[in-house]
């Protein structure tokens, strides 16, 4: 079975053009693109928030896959990178673009529950880990990708890898799942509240 996609957000080559004239070579990989629209069209209404925006192309996924009454927030600390999805995609209402550290970001917020959290960057990720997970909604996913080895990775980076895998797998809050798939994902989901959840 091929899994290449079949259908690409209409921003997406023009998003590709600029990744490549400014040299921005982390872009959201397009299978995993691709899981990230099913999973915004699978709660209309839903609330997303994207760590790491880059040069947009995740979040041009994300919005392909949202429908109109959802809302996404998407970080990017480098304001120069993220001004290229700015460009492309910044008159559609349903997304705000925060410049700024995402993980003072994720310190600083507090409002309401995301639906839907891609921690593409490392707060969130290998940072700020905790915080992330406190803001994803019962029954809401929490995504995470490049988890298979990568160039350029530093030498410690395997060894953290495995000590997040392993602090997600510990979890009793989410149930997660590791794919060996695009570039590495692990999709968790926060499992109904100790309130409310049957006995």
């Amino acid at each position: 079975m091929d899994d290449t996609p079949s259908a690409f957000p209409t921003a997406l080559p023009a998003l590709r053009v600029a990744a490549r004239e400014a040299g921005f070579t982390r872009s959201c990989e397009e299978r995993t693109g691709s899981l990230l629209a099913v999973l915004a069209a699978a709660r209309p209404g839903s609330r997303i928030l994207e760590l790491g925006t880059g040069v947009g192309e995740g979040t041009a996924w994300l919005l392909s896959g949202m429908d109109g009454a959802s809302r996404l927030v998407t970080v990017e600390l480098d304001a120069a990178v993220q001004a290229v999805a700015r460009e492309q995609l910044g008159t559609d209402p349903r997304v705000t673009f925060v410049a700024g550290d995402a993980g003072k970001w994720l310190e600083d917020y507090d409002g309401e529950l995301f639906d839907l959290v891609f921690a593409d960057t490392w707060p969130g990720k290998f940072t700020h880990l905790e915080r992330a997970l406190e803001l994803v909604a019962p029954g809401g996913v929490y995504l995470i990708d490049d988890l298979l080895p990568q160039p350029g990775w530093p030498e410690a980076h395997a060894a953290s890898v495995t000590l997040l895998l392993a602090e997600l797998e510990e979890r009793h809050d989410f149930r997660s799942v590791r794919l060996a798939w695009a570039s590495g994902l692990v999709m968790a989901v926060r499992g109904a509240s100790e309130s409310t959840a049957p006995s």
